[in-house]
């Protein structure tokens, strides 16, 4: 298959919101390996190629935007009758002639805002003719402002802007505009579908955090656990690990867990991430839920920027240490906005958590001058069950953690691309 992306860019500014858009769809087809051919007009610079733009998988094609050796000057034709300059339909037609060799060897356009927007009317009339010599090419057409109010009687070629293209699907970003849509264009509500603009969260982040997307599914989780520490018995990872499991046992949330661990002298770190993943697989985690960072080649740990950056994917913070003097790592993951579970029996912990309003659990502790052990009835296992259902729901009722889960889950280029553009290609 052989994707082509019309734009009509005369520039690839990042200002300009629909360059935006269309660099999140390119990098969908190309990271799912579909050939892609970008259509900008032939004035569109090379200078301003930035991040996917200058990716060499990219086809660039110009379509041409002269008329006997002129410059072809767009004019905004938002209104539903009147008169065309005196070139439209020669420069509808020199266009036309260009899309119809440029579209040639694809098997999908995806049209942006050609069929909307009034400056495009010459483009709009160009791919209604070109389209009459390319049977096989299937069109989607993108309208990313609010549709327009249908006039009663469009005149040609103004009614272009309200009338169907054969073979063609009309996409908007909400399912709110979508009658509005079917009424603009006088399509049945049935060739409309709805393609989210996504969020690329990974966009910006190191180069560690985004090596540690590419090894666990850090996006499309419900729950995202983010435990960083030295690799010592005394930091409990194996309790985060089995909490993790039950709560994924109990719940049915797909849950994952990203250990940013570094060596300690307290045991061998091969041993000790032994126990941890056996707890977790025990309780309920498999084995694709859990990471350690140090297995991605830092040992040593890995930079603080890119702890920060995980606390700012993650949605819950599980601290079962056995002994705190502060806690710097609950700021941290509470600075970025994830729900707190704390060690309650552990003083520095209680203290912290009772300023932050955290969710308290109870683990083996050091106290001042001793240290407390905890019994659990019936068992360990249906405590942890107990709590994980409970946090959930508190989760779940808190409203900003809530839209932070969503925005990385449910607006993920993976999601939107996987749930709404690739069935569209089909």
């Amino acid at each position: 298959m052989k994707v082509g992306i019309l734009t009509m860019f005369n520039g690839l500014s990042s200002t300009y919101s629909l360059v935006n858009v269309v660099a999140e769809q390119l990098k969908m087809l190309l990271n799912n390996n579909i050939k892609t051919k970008l259509l900008v007009t032939e004035h569109c610079s090379a200078k301003e190629q930035e991040g996917i733009y200058k990716d060499e998988r990219i086809e660039w094609a110009k379509v041409t935007n002269t008329l006997n050796g002129e410059q072809i000057h767009w004019h905004d034709y938002t209104q539903a009758k009147g008169a065309v300059h005196d070139t439209f339909f020669a420069e509808a037609e020199v266009i036309a002639e260009d899309l119809i060799e440029k579209l040639a060897d694809v098997d999908v356009c995806i049209m942006h805002d050609i069929h909307y927007q009034g400056w495009h009317l010459v483009h709009n009339v160009a791919v209604r003719k070109a389209q009459k010599e390319l049977p096989n090419t299937k069109f989607i057409a993108f309208t990313h402002s609010f549709p327009a109010n249908r006039p009663s009687n469009p005149e040609w070629p103004f009614s272009a802007r309200y009338t169907p293209m054969p073979n063609t699907i009309y996409a908007y970003p909400t399912y709110s505009g979508i009658s509005a849509l079917s009424k603009q264009y006088n399509v049945p509500q049935g060739k409309c579908r709805v393609v989210n603009n996504s969020l690329n969260l990974l966009e910006n982040m190191s180069q560690e955090t985004q090596t540690i997307a590419k090894n666990i599914d850090i996006l499309s989780s419900d729950i995202l656990i983010v435990y960083p520490g030295r690799l010592t018995p005394g930091k409990r990872f194996e309790r985060v690990a089995a909490f993790a499991g039950a709560m994924k046992s109990k719940t049915e949330q797909d849950i994952k867990v990203v250990f940013c661990d570094f060596k300690s002298s307290d045991i061998k770190p091969a041993k000790y991430k032994r126990i941890i993943t056996e707890a977790g697989y025990n309780f309920g985690l498999q084995e694709e839920d859990i990471l350690f960072t140090s297995d991605l080649g830092y040992p040593d740990g890995i930079p603080r920027e890119t702890v920060l950056e995980l606390f700012t994917l993650s949605n819950l913070f599980i601290c079962p240490s056995f002994s705190e003097s502060f806690g710097l790592t609950v700021l941290e993951a509470a600075s970025r906005g994830n729900f707190l579970v704390l060690n309650e029996r552990v003083p520095a912990l209680e203290e912290l958590g009772k300023k932050l309003n955290a969710y308290f659990m109870r683990w083996d502790a050091r106290n001042y001058g001793y240290n407390t052990k905890e019994e659990y009835q019936p068992s360990e296992e249906v405590y942890y069950q107990e709590h994980g259902e409970n946090i959930l729901n508190l989760m779940r009722e808190n409203n900003v953690l809530h839209a932070k889960s969503m925005v990385r889950k449910r607006y993920s280029p993976q999601w939107i691309w996987r749930n709404q553009l690739e069935p569209l290609l089909d």
